[in-house]
């Protein structure tokens, strides 16, 4: 047992320690020597050493785990990370303002909108969950609604405070910014990495992405990653700042790093002459930025505003002009997606483009090609679109050589040699033969995804093997396979196998609008699928809906209606709903709130820690809910269960101390079966 006077000794070398941290990393101005600081750090080191029971999640000495996570958890965002729509020039920007403004009515004329511009950071976006001051989770984008847990990962970023700084630090508060890795650090870990035989990563962007996925955090450590946050989520409950611009003096004040090159707007023309300013000024920055983002300051007109479907209407990315460059174009093959659908693609001779290497860039389709009067050895001209996707943009034809041949669309599937089908009313041809194998694949590889059937481990490479093996005809015949059966492919060991197969099992406890989104119905996306499970609680309801019944759920267009209805009435769709209903997947909604209320669990606080044998985090999160339990990310004298899978972290050893009941994945789905109403 620790004495006060040790408590107090550890406590103030925390403290040091984060100050020094925070001029280093955030304010960019050292107030303590390196060996100081070492010398301070292995102070604390040796004091948490000998009293384990005074480490905390928030100590320095815990920003780097010490075993590597064996797989990452999906987690459901608490507030949707939305994604920015895109202006590429000032009148399209122009366009934008017009638009809100129409939809927000008349304003104000003596107190005109003013707008907050920061550089967009090229990198990958973050959501930060702090409790009573504390980081506790660490999230990817993913979709917008489910991420990756990756707090392991987030605490070695050392520009992000483990504990918050400052005055009126909320209770709870979701922090959102962007990851990135400067320049340097780019060509640093690029030259580490060529003279150690390893390829080089193609850009910032994409290596920043990758080592957030890494799944030891010493090597996310190691690489130095950056970041910048830019906007802040409280409670409703909670006093807000009134301005973007006050919330980003409130993060700063907090100990975050804010970009410095924000500014505060009055008009559109201060936004404009920001705009101009930085396409020339971004090139001398020591980090990649691709735009400027554009914000109201009113966060109470924001909140009038609102979202559409996808975008906020009170914020803009104002991109900067893609850049183009001209390559060979050596051949052009033709990809079958998983609707069918054939999509043309350039093969080019390599070039360095917007930062990465392009040797393939989408033509879309045969109308695509006619336009461009495209020739295989033509040069063309070669763009990304929103500088992610490589296309074609024109064909230069005072360059085209002799030789050059003019190229047609082939009328039989290059997958499985069946005709090609082109509805009039649509410019793409497809294949039909619903064994095609290009479709199979590509439907097995959606149906396998996070907001899915989220199934780890089953990759593009290993879809493509199943289907080529023929061990999987359609998508219950990914059910059915055994062990024996994947030891058969290349690279795929007995303990590799056997956990496919338990998690192939686990995806049985998906909802079911996962599960409806994982049939693949043309046109469902994840978030109808939700509302269409709303408001049609089983498959049953949903095969029995008219195209009618179908339009009258919000956000349901004729065009989906009407996919949906031809769907069901495909004798092999049948089959396949027959399967999978057998195989004990569900097709119907969970029981609602309220009948779970009635449940033993009713009111029972649940945390996971750890990677359990079976279940991923959001399956074993969706069971408990549906019992009426609640899952919460920490620990606190309120929990009533710690269910623990292989290696713990930190919440294991505070509820250890607790005295909380912990169970095995086993005993938890024990105590789910036994939850009956009384």
């Amino acid at each position: 047992m620790a004495s006060a006077e040790i408590v107090q000794q550890v406590t103030r070398l925390r403290e040091q320690l984060q100050t020094a941290s925070y001029a280093y990393y955030v304010l960019d101005n050292p107030i303590m020597e390196d060996s100081v600081y070492d010398r301070l750090y292995r102070q604390l080191q040796d004091l948490e050493t000998q009293y384990p029971d005074l480490i905390v999640p928030e100590s320095p000495t815990q920003r780097v785990g010490d075993q590597p996570a064996q797989q990452f958890t999906s987690v459901e965002h608490h507030v949707p990370l939305y994604s920015l729509e895109n202006a590429f020039n000032l009148a399209e920007f122009r366009q934008w303002q017009d638009r809100w403004m129409r939809y927000a009515g008349s304003m104000p004329s003596e107190t005109p909108p003013e707008y907050i511009c920061e550089l967009k950071i090229d990198g990958s976006a973050l959501a930060l969950t702090y409790e009573q001051g504390v980081l506790v989770r660490g999230a990817t984008r993913g979709n917008g609604t489910i991420g990756e847990e990756i707090t392991s990962n987030v605490k070695t970023i050392r520009s992000i405070p483990l504990r918050l700084t400052g005055e009126a630090i909320p209770e709870r508060v979701e922090v959102r910014g962007e990851a990135f890795l400067s320049l340097e650090v780019f060509a640093r870990l690029n030259q580490e990495r060529t003279e150690a035989g390893e390829p080089p990563f193609a850009n910032p962007r994409n290596a920043a992405a990758g080592t957030l996925r890494q799944l030891d955090p010493r090597i996310v450590a190691a690489r130095r990653l950056d970041f910048f946050a830019y906007t802040l989520h409280l409670p409703e409950t909670s006093n807000l700042p009134q301005s973007q611009w006050e919330a980003l003096e409130w993060l700063s004040g907090w100990g975050f790093k804010v970009n410095p090159n924000r500014t505060l707007c009055p008009s559109l023309t201060e936004v404009e002459q920001y705009y101009t300013r930085w396409e020339t000024d971004r090139h001398q920055l020591p980090y990649l930025t691709d735009g400027v983002v554009v914000k109201l300051n009113d966060r109470a007109l924001q909140t009038q505003l609102g979202f559409t479907n996808k975008f906020p209407r009170w914020a803009i990315a104002l991109k900067y002009p893609a850049e183009e460059l001209p390559t060979v174009v050596k051949s052009v093959t033709v990809q079958v997606g998983r609707t069918g659908a054939l999509t043309p693609v350039a093969e080019l001779e390599p070039i360095q483009l917007a930062g990465t290497t392009v040797k393939r860039a989408t033509l879309h389709n045969p109308d695509r090609i006619a336009e461009l009067d495209l020739c295989i050895g033509d040069t063309a001209i070669i763009r990304k679109a929103g500088e992610i996707i490589p296309e074609v943009v024109r064909v230069l034809p005072e360059l085209r050589p002799p030789e050059a041949t003019r190229y047609e669309m082939p009328t039989l599937c290059p997958e499985c040699n069946s005709p090609v089908v082109r509805v009039e009313t649509e410019a793409v041809p497809r294949c039909v033969n619903p064994s095609c194998p290009g479709i199979l694949r590509g439907a097995l590889i959606h149906a396998v995804r996070r907001d899915a059937l989220d199934i780890d481990g089953l990759g593009e490479k290993l879809a493509a093997q199943l289907v080529e093996q023929e061990l999987v005809r359609s998508l219950p015949d990914l059910y059915e396979l055994t062990i024996d059966d994947l030891m058969q492919l290349d690279r795929m060991g007995q303990r590799s196998a056997e956990k496919l197969v338990q998690a192939i099992s686990a995806s049985k406890t998906r909802p079911w609008h996962c599960i409806l989104y994982a049939i693949g119905i043309r046109h469902v996306g994840a978030t109808n699928a939700k509302l269409l499970c709303k408001a049609f609680p089983s498959i049953g309801q949903l095969a029995k809906a008219t195209e009618s019944d179908l339009e009258s759920v919000y956000g349901i267009g004729s065009e989906m209606s009407a996919a949906i209805a031809e769907w069901f009435q495909v004798a092999e769709n049948q089959t396949l709903i027959q399967r999978l209903q057998a195989l004990g997947l569900s097709l119907s909604a969970a029981p609602s709130t309220s009948a779970a209320s009635s449940t033993s669990l009713t009111g029972k606080t649940f945390v996971l820690t750890g990677t359990l044998p079976t279940l991923t985090r959001s399956q074993a999160k969706t069971r408990i809910e549906a019992a009426g339990g609640k899952v919460s990310s920490s620990v606190s004298a309120k929990t009533d269960y710690v269910v623990v899978g292989d290696n713990p972290g930190s919440k294991l050893t505070k509820a250890e101390r607790l005295n909380i009941t912990q169970l095995t994945e086993a005993q938890l789905l024990d105590l789910l079966d036994d939850s009956v109403s009384i």
